[in-house]
């Protein structure tokens, strides 16, 4: 009778399978790990956008959200005239506003994020150019590029997020939006790919109506991998025990403490949806981690 000796598995078979078996812990570990996401944004209230689903990520599924805002919001001393009275300064005075303005932005952003559940903010401290669709300005003269660029690179290394969250930069919206998202983009490339979190470029919209965005021309970094919106979150789902109660009301809470900004307040209730662009940045498994993380957050809300 013949008998067979076991099959002798090599040293490097060993290691490969050790090394494989790890990886898969790791991997696994991974998708069921409450998400750690940075906002990059412009000003102090941008955050807006995605409010419902922030509330969404630190409330419903445990996530962790930090924020990052790269201007002192002193431009918006135009909008302030409701503000004057609670402040105690004559904010709409250019000089005036753009002195105290900063420190009341501040606080107004550490105040909302409270409502939302965000960790820590990250003030930056860029000048505030105003109203503008100009991209270039704050790019090539306002801001210390160099320093920002720096800045988010050293948050992303050391703070290990999965998602970045920002605006998605149309033609048609703020020049600072469009540059906070070139900044967040550009900053993530400089990682290397293992590392690169997923970038959602977010814009609400009233009922069912979409944005098409393919990238901006000129700016390689802003393309999509579709360009329609794959993901939105509606800010009508139920949040209590009538249906009345939505999340509407979180985004409205958010948007009282910004009260240094009279027009922001129109916002009440206008934007019934959240709709998320993927960016195509080199993000291992972007697409099939982005749609993950929004049937957790569909299943939590539900």
């Amino acid at each position: 009778m013949n008998s067979q000796r076991p099959e002798r598995t090599t040293r490097k078979a060993f290691l490969l399978q050790i090394s494989g078996a790890a990886l898969a812990v790791r991997s696994a570990a991974q998708e069921v790990r409450p998400p750690k996401v940075l906002i990059i944004a412009a000003h102090p209230d941008d955050e807006y956008s995605f409010a419902a689903t922030v509330f969404a990520i630190t409330q419903k599924i445990g996530g962790t959200v930090d924020h990052v805002v790269i201007t002192n919001g002193e431009a918006g001393f135009r909008y302030s005239t409701l503000a004057e009275r609670i402040y105690g300064f004559k904010l709409t005075k250019e000089e005036v506003g753009r002195r105290e303005l900063p420190a009341i932005r501040r606080e107004e952003t550490r105040r909302a994020g409270r409502i939302l559940g965000v960790g820590r903010h990250y003030f930056l401290e860029q000048k505030d150019t105003g109203l503008s669709k100009n991209v270039s300005e704050a790019l090539a003269h306002a801001w210390n590029i160099e320093a920002v660029e720096k800045q988010l690179v050293q948050l992303l290394e050391t703070g290990s997020y999965g998602f970045v969250l920002t605006l998605l930069p149309t033609e048609q919206t703020h020049g600072n939006h469009q540059a906070a998202t070139l900044l967040a983009l550009r900053a993530i490339q400089k990682l290397a790919l293992k590392k690169r979190p997923v970038a959602l470029g977010a814009e609400p919209s009233a009922g069912e109506s979409r944005t098409l965005f393919k990238g901006r021309s000129g700016y390689p970094e802003t393309k999509v991998v579709s360009d329609a919106p794959l993901f939105s979150f509606d800010r009508t789902r139920q949040l209590g025990p009538v249906p009345s109660m939505t999340y509407h009301i979180i985004v409205n809470w958010m948007i009282a403490e910004y009260k240094s900004q009279g027009t922001y307040q129109t916002l009440y209730g206008k934007h019934s949806h959240e709709n998320f662009w993927v960016f195509d940045n080199g993000s291992p498994g972007a697409l099939a981690r982005s749609r993950q993380f929004f049937e957790k957050l569909d299943a939590a809300t539900r």
